[in-house]
């Protein structure tokens, strides 16, 4: 993994809380890992300028993917590395529990419904067309882009 500076190169303000799904978290991982595009979330995420919230399953669920085996073959952490990386990334996060809400279009996802139907204040921040179609929750499922372009600001240093 490159060495990432303390100085944050983005600012979030005002932005809301947000639930970062696993596939927007694993896809900014590997980016900045192959030296990609821009990584704001991961960034504002790994310095504790973003609001966000998990809960266990979803920390969980992020380690799951993350060692999966053609993805840690991808990335090429260790199981080490990655419980570091999360265990980071939990200390700068708002941990909450999910709260039944009513069924997540896409059934694979009712945990991020749940925790999204936590409070009305969350927003989701996804790349899953079913989630991101949703009438009852428009506005507050987003893909990466939209919450960046709403939110994102380059650090004025």
């Amino acid at each position: 993994m490159r060495p990432h500076a303390d100085v944050s190169l983005s600012v979030w303000h005002g932005a809301p809380l947000a639930i970062v799904d696993t596939n927007v978290l694993i896809g900014q991982w590997m980016t900045e890992l192959t030296g990609g595009g821009p990584m704001h979330i991961l960034d504002g995420m790994r310095d504790g300028d973003l609001p966000f919230v998990v809960c266990e399953v979803l920390v969980a669920e992020y380690r799951h993917v993350l060692l999966r085996p053609k993805v840690q073959l991808r990335h090429q952490q260790t199981e080490p590395v990655v419980d570091a990386f999360l265990a980071r990334l939990a200390q700068r996060a708002t941990v909450l529990e999910p709260a039944a809400g009513h069924a997540s279009p896409d059934p694979g996802d009712q945990m991020l419904w749940d925790l999204l139907c936590a409070r009305d204040d969350l927003h989701l921040i996804t790349i899953d067309k079913l989630l991101l179609k949703d009438r009852r929750m428009r506005g507050r499922v987003v893909t990466p882009e939209a919450f960046g372009a709403a939110w994102w600001q380059p650090d004025p240093r």
